[in-house]
């Protein structure tokens, strides 16, 4: 994601002698193993000074340097670029002459930004560089989404126009191209990437058309436009997928990749019939709002240690394991960044690819064609891989050839769908892998959930209630010199109590006489209880520690656990 511009940091160093090229090479190690741009890292660091920094990019660029935000834009230059226009390049304009525009741009390294904003614009642009910081408060100051752009986006469209839900392909692509209709479905989704939503839901029923997104794991509602526009807005989502905007009868899935204020987004989007008209789910992939790092969603020093060493094996299968939207995947993404070494060859079998890293031969599997993880694995064990991952294990096949791997020195990384770690072993007992089969290859499982964390600016004090203390098994003894905390609401959570998320997990590994009681077919309490007497951290105990730190709430650790 950082590579060319990370480059190009690099290169004005060089010229310009900021740095030394031994600390170059560093921070360009701590760039991709902290999923961080060079630029960012220089600054923080203390290697050179912010100002110093823009002003070399821009000298480098040719182009103009501005050390300080103009005092007032007027609205006439405000006007020349769009909100969804100006959310989408992240740039804003400044001045405007006859036949000129001056624009500042969160992205100067953009080779296409000039010719695009002067297509859209009707006249030349000159980019000029500025602190990043400094254009994303204007952006901020002057497109902001709010009610107005909102209220003001649906006076334009003409309910009359839209009612006829058996409109020919003809009125559909006609609705679906209406600018008010593009600028309204471009805000709901600038709206989601700015609020962090991993999912976007256009919902029908029979007297309203909800949009929610969701946040943090739950639900929020957006104030609902008419009925009337539930078609041209759904069948605009629909042409931006490359769907067929004419099927309402039968489900569809597509993808799009669009870039917003500078950011690469993937949108996964699927359609259902419904008794009202279709349902519309956009997952959201914001790469850059990811970071692949361990110990970024809260995993403590034990875990990272542990999972270190169990994907440090030459062989074996290492398990993840939760509910959909725990976090699984972002896991082993994280395990296969760290593994990513020139030495050793990493494949993996998606459904879909969720975040593409550079030097991993990546497969999408593909039902229509018969591409199944089964089927993907076996052309891989061709391939002559050193590590595998399988976005998860389905059927007793996927499984079968994912030991099969293991047991011939591979390194097998995937996912399965349990509600702890000793859940995991006992589900691949029921899928029809033999005990000791399991007990020779899988060497560890990890359960984790995602938990709301409570937000910093906000965050006070609190008693809990006693009977949701009662529902944790909490003596008393060990709540004396405990503290609990939750959030108060505030305009930085949306008054909500909480802002971001924290993983919980339980790391369970596999050893000596952990196998002695998978080979004899003990279920899953066994397992567990064993386990937990060697020292094991079950979740509900980790949410504990979440909450006497401060991290989480009572309420969250009840509900995941």
């Amino acid at each position: 994601m950082f590579d060319s511009r990370n480059a190009a940091i690099i290169d004005i160093c060089r010229s310009y002698e900021l740095v030394e090229e031994s600390v170059l090479k560093n921070l360009l190690a701590s760039s991709e193993e902290l999923s961080r741009s060079v630029a960012g890292l220089l600054v923080d660091q203390g290697h050179v000074s912010r100002e110093i920094l823009v002003e070399r990019v821009a000298n480098f660029l040719g182009l103009g340097y501005r050390a300080e935000a103009p005092a007032d834009i007027s609205q006439e230059v405000v006007g020349l670029v769009s909100v969804d226009l100006a959310r989408m390049y992240g740039v804003v304009p400044i001045e405007s002459r006859e036949s000129e525009a001056v624009m500042l741009a969160l992205d100067p390294f953009n080779d296409s930004l000039m010719d695009d904003l002067s297509f859209a614009i009707g006249k030349d642009v000159r980019i000029e560089v500025a602190d990043p910081k400094m254009v994303s408060e204007l952006l901020e100051v002057y497109y902001r989404f709010g009610d107005e752009d909102y209220k003001g986006i649906l006076d334009e469209i003409d309910l009359n126009e839209v009612e006829d839900e058996d409109m020919s392909l003809e009125g559909l692509l006609n609705m679906a191209g209406e600018t008010p209709i593009i600028r309204f479905v471009n805000l709901v989704l600038s709206q989601a990437i700015r609020d962090k939503a991993s999912d976007v839901h256009f919902e029908p029923f029979e007297d309203e058309f909800k949009i929610r997104y969701r946040i943090d794991g739950s639900l929020y509602e957006m104030s609902p436009p008419p009925k009337e526009l539930a078609i041209p807005i759904l069948s605009r989502i629909k042409v931006i997928g490359n769907l067929n905007i004419a099927e309402r009868r039968v489900p569809q899935d597509g993808k799009v990749r669009l870039t917003i204020a500078g950011r690469a987004v993937d949108l996964r989007i699927s359609t259902l019939p419904t008794q009202y008209g279709e349902s519309i789910v956009l997952r959201v992939l914001d790469q850059s709002a990811t970071s692949l790092e361990l110990d970024s969603i809260g995993m403590p020093p034990d875990i990272v240690e542990a999972v270190e060493k169990t994907i440090a094996l030459p062989n074996g299968i290492f398990i993840v394991t939760g509910p959909t939207g725990s976090g699984k995947t972002t896991t082993l993404y994280s395990c296969l960044k760290r593994l990513n070494q020139v030495g050793s060859k990493l494949m993996t079998a998606e459904d879909p690819i969720e975040y593409e890293i550079d030097g991993i031969m990546q497969t999408s599997i593909n039902a229509s064609i018969d591409l199944s993880f089964a089927n993907a694995l076996k052309a891989f064990l061709r391939q002559d891989p050193d590590i595998i991952m399988v976005g998860e294990i389905r059927d007793l096949e996927t499984a079968q050839i994912a030991i099969q791997a293991s047991l011939t020195g591979h390194l097998v990384l995937s996912t399965l769908h349990t509600n702890d770690a000793a859940g995991a072993v006992t589900r691949l007992m029921d899928m029809g892998i033999e005990e000791f089969l399991i007990a020779s290859s899988v060497e560890a499982v990890l359960a984790q959930r995602l938990l709301r964390r409570i937000c910093l600016d906000c965050r006070q004090a609190h008693a809990p209630n006693l009977a949701l203390l009662e529902q944790l098994d909490l003596e008393p003894s060990m709540l004396a010199d405990k503290e609990f905390y939750a959030g108060k609401g505030c305009e930085t959570c949306a008054n909500t109590g909480y802002r971001g998320r924290l993983g919980i997990f339980e790391m369970l590994a596999v050893n000596e006489s952990i196998r002695e009681l998978i080979a004899a077919g003990e279920p899953a309490g066994a397992i567990r209880d064993r386990a937990v007497q060697q020292g094991m951290r079950t979740l509900r105990e980790d949410g504990l520690r979440s909450i006497f730190t401060g991290a989480t709430s009572v309420e969250e650790v009840i509900r995941y656990t």
